[in-house]
């Protein structure tokens, strides 16, 4: 089964830059599994991380590692979903001491250190094990790598000098345990989902982007927007049974900037997505010319989208996130 997009999809290993830094025209497109080498040059607009977010029936966890050259900003973030309480521990490193960020996602390890913080991702052909430490918290998960398992890799291109490759791998299996002040909760694969943002790129100094992600058993929603526009490349795709079905058009995104916690309605020819949020989740960051502010959502999708043969899936019973995120950097 053919694609329906038009945006190019690559299926051979490619670096992502030419020998001098500048993009590679070779590299822009869209993949099933990672096949970018992120041979990154230059200093002062490059960022690299790693994002694992991870639902459970009683939890919503967020581990993120990252470097954007003059710092390096980590955290572990996880929301008790029956009382909304929330624990947030966060570290920012000048010069990103301590950050390792491999160039190829799903190989090598992605180590984050700061303060009493400590992030290590793991990743092999089997798939990835990640260990976060804070004080008062503890995660310890496996998410393995079914066999045929298809993610969404996309380079998008602003100019020869800026530009991003993402991964967004929506509904990986995940096992493991997550320790809160001594008490352990298991987490079980046949009840929760892991998804992984991995990044590597070069950025303007403002951006704003819109991401979704929702999951259920045999069915996942990859979404994103503004930040792609005019690029001629998406980060949309519908995945069921594991197959990834590329949606290439720009989505629609309306949602209360004044109130977070109504709806949130995702809308395109092959769209049709209504999320209903339970909690919102505020992060912000002021380092001075650098600041960061997301409004993240968790919450309930409804609606459906439409997969490469016509057909259109449900995505009533996902779970997963919507969010806006304002970046200076």
């Amino acid at each position: 089964m053919s694609s329906r997009t038009t945006e190019p999809e690559i299926t051979a290993p490619v670096d992502l830059c030419l020998p001098d830094g500048r993009l590679d025209p070779e590299a822009v497109g869209w993949t099933r599994r990672p096949l970018h080498r992120a041979n990154l040059r230059g200093w002062g607009r490059t960022k690299r991380w790693e994002y694992w977010g991870v639902v459970t029936p009683a939890h919503v966890i967020g581990i993120v590692a990252s470097s954007i050259d003059y710092a390096g900003v980590h955290g572990i973030y996880v929301l008790d979903r029956a009382t909304g309480a929330e624990v947030s521990k966060d570290a920012v490193m000048p010069l990103a001491r301590g950050t390792v960020m491999p160039d190829r996602s799903g190989e090598g390890t992605a180590r984050a250190r700061g303060g009493s913080l400590a992030i290590d991702i793991r990743q092999s052909p089997g798939g990835t094990a990640l260990r976060a430490v804070a004080p008062g918290v503890e995660v310890d998960l496996e998410m393995p790598l079914p066999d045929g398992h298809e993610s969404l890799g996309v380079v998008v291109p602003w100019g020869p000098r800026l530009f991003q490759y993402t991964v967004k791998d929506v509904g990986r299996p995940v096992r493991g345990r997550l320790v809160l002040d001594s008490a352990e909760h298991l987490v079980r694969e046949e009840d929760s989902f892991a998804v992984l943002d991995h990044g590597r790129g070069r950025w303007p100094y403002r951006m704003v982007w819109n991401w979704a992600a929702g999951s259920a058993p045999g069915r996942a929603i990859q979404l994103g927007g503004k930040w792609t526009e005019g690029t001629g490349m998406t980060e949309n795709a519908l995945f069921v049974d594991g197959r990834l079905h590329k949606i290439g058009e720009e989505l629609a995104w309306h949602y209360d900037r004044d109130d977070w916690l109504r709806p949130w309605r995702i809308t395109g020819d092959r769209v049709e997505a209504e999320f209903t949020p339970f909690h919102e989740r505020v992060a912000r960051t002021e380092l001075g010319v650098v600041g960061s502010e997301t409004h993240q959502c968790f919450g309930h999708f409804s609606g459906r989208a439409q997969a490469d043969d016509g057909a259109w899936i449900e995505l009533d019973g996902l779970t997963g996130w919507a969010e806006e995120a304002c970046q200076r950097w």
